[in-house]
């Protein structure tokens, strides 16, 4: 848990969380600040099983999977090509359109063009091409507004993507079953805040959606899951326009490494479907292996 992302605060709060589950259910459980010594740390404690609680860049895109593989050391979540993949939006819009799935309109773009111009008609949403949670994002709405002042450490390659109006709904991936789909209410956008603050959004589980909308969440989120080659849990994330049917359904991203926070929406969907927190902490490390 921890490490040197943007996600660091993020990733020590589930770690936390997973750590005192896993302890309740009878593991014993060794917490690792992952940190340039990791190979070292590993080495020492020589687990039987490395539960991944990190999120972001080392932790969420193949880097750690890869060492782990390396020290042939049984992890959760996904492999190194699928971690990999995810992570790297542009990529993996790439393998959601071969295998079928909505994407909104997208491109790669160099940071010194997006702060200069509109490289999109508005409104568009630019934002990291690998990092999570919400971080560095910046929506565009109008022509007249002037393009994104981006911040002095921003990526030299963006993502620029058509903005989606309408609904904010995700759905959790276990294995092989999608477990139903949750509508995010918040105030403005889901925002770094909005995910991780108290109150800061409330989650409708299951959504208040009409079935063909739900059945097709269910059937996009299960196929974005295999189609970048992900194991463990995922979470896929979809904006919906109400006004345009099962046309305005659209899959932004499929998260490999998803939240496991008191305000997380996957331990909301488990536990609503009978699976107790401690129980899909079990759940994930009787699931880990190498060669994912």
């Amino acid at each position: 848990m921890g490490g040197a992302s943007a996600e660091r605060d993020v990733s020590l709060s589930s770690g936390k969380e997973c750590a005192a589950a896993l302890r309740a259910e009878g593991y014993e459980v060794v917490e690792v600040d992952a940190g340039p010594d990791l190979a070292l740390r590993l080495a020492e404690i020589r687990p039987d099983v490395a539960f991944n609680a990190l999120h972001g860049r080392w932790g969420e895109d193949g880097c750690v999977q890869g060492l782990l593989e390396w020290l042939r050391i049984p992890y959760t979540h996904s492999g190194v090509l699928a971690s990999a993949l995810a992570m790297d939006k542009t990529r993996a819009k790439q393998a959601y359109r071969a295998a079928g799935l909505p994407v909104a309109e997208s491109l790669l773009a160099p940071a010194r063009e997006v702060g200069a111009r509109h490289v999109m008609a508005p409104p568009y949403v630019v934002k990291p091409n690998a990092e999570g949670s919400s971080v560095g994002i910046h929506i565009v709405r109008e022509a007249a507004d002037p393009p994104p002042a981006l911040a002095e450490d921003a990526p030299e390659a963006l993502l620029v993507e058509a903005f989606v109006p309408g609904r904010e709904l995700t759905t959790t991936v276990i294995g092989e079953r999608a477990l139903g789909v949750t509508d995010i209410l918040t105030e403005g956008w889901y925002d770094y805040d909005a995910k991780y603050s108290e109150g800061g959004s409330v989650h409708v589980f299951p959504a208040d959606i009409p079935a063909e909308i739900e059945i097709h969440c269910l059937d996009y989120a299960l196929r974005a899951h295999e189609a970048l080659g992900c194991r463990g849990v995922s979470r896929t994330d979809f904006r919906w326009d109400e006004s345009r049917g099962l046309e305005g359904l659209v899959l932004l991203e499929t998260n490999t490494q998803p939240g496991m926070t008191p305000t997380s929406l996957v331990p909301e969907q488990a536990a609503a479907l009978g699976m107790s927190f401690g129980a899909l902490c079990a759940w994930m490390v009787e699931d880990a292996s190498c060669d994912r």
